[in-house]
């Protein structure tokens, strides 16, 4: 058990560390060795778990999915919400999400990881709205598929352009805007009113979770980021 219990802490400081040196150079620039010195384990620990810096890059993409869940909501569109703010709070303060955008997103990314999380990230959020509308939270002329790819592509755009203008430092701010533009146009009124939509609500929601990220996160073996680990997001 305790050597078990070794491997899966190895495991996650190897894709720290290696979405860190990613977050920083890119794929196309970050090297093994980098990602080596990075995770202060041998060549023997890291090719034990991933037999490749694509490997490695698509271990970073699947964390997405494990790092961005929230508690389960009776209304749909505040789990929505909730997941949205949850990954904007945490982008700005874990590489291992940081990471997963630029392997998603960066020039040349696609050949490579086919739309990396994107796809998923759709399909998440179709979900969520496809159940919100059986709830009767969706005005009846919204269609969950294409407002979940709105919602998706308007939730990329204020990361990236925050990312570009203030480092990220709206991020949380501009995620909001995008939720609170438009939910009056895709839900009842009745669960509009009832919706918390503030700039603070991923940080909320993130203490609700336990979830602690620290400062210099990602400069080390198990550096700075605690959270308990949540199925899958938008």
């Amino acid at each position: 058990m305790a050597r078990q219990e070794r491997a899966v802490r190895t495991r996650r400081a190897i894709l720290e560390a290696a979405a860190a040196v990613f977050d920083e150079r890119g794929y196309d620039a970050a090297t093994i060795a980098d990602i080596l010195a990075r995770a202060g384990v041998t060549k023997g620990a890291l090719y034990f778990h991933f037999a490749s810096k694509l490997e490695l890059a698509q271990g970073v993409l699947d964390e997405q999915f494990a790092e961005g869940g929230v508690p389960e909501r009776e209304s749909k569109l505040q789990e929505l919400v909730d997941v949205a703010m949850v990954l904007a709070f945490r982008m700005k303060r874990d590489p291992m999400l940081s990471a997963g955008a630029r392997l998603s997103l960066g020039p040349g990314m696609r050949d490579i990881f086919g739309g990396g999380s994107v796809p998923g990230w759709i399909e998440f959020t179709r979900g969520l709205l496809a159940r919100a509308k059986e709830q009767g939270e969706l005005l009846p002329h919204v269609d969950p598929a294409e407002t979940a790819w709105i919602l998706s592509a308007c939730w990329t755009g204020a990361q990236i352009f925050s990312q570009t203008l203030s480092d990220r430092e709206d991020i949380e701010q501009r995620v909001a805007a995008v939720y609170q533009h438009i939910y009056p146009s895709i839900a009842t009124p009745a669960v509009l009113a009832r919706l918390d939509m503030a700039t603070d609500r991923g940080e909320r929601v993130g203490a609700e979770m336990g979830i602690s990220v620290l400062p210099g996160a990602g400069q080390g073996p198990g550096a700075g980021v605690g959270a308990r680990p949540q199925p899958a997001l938008s």
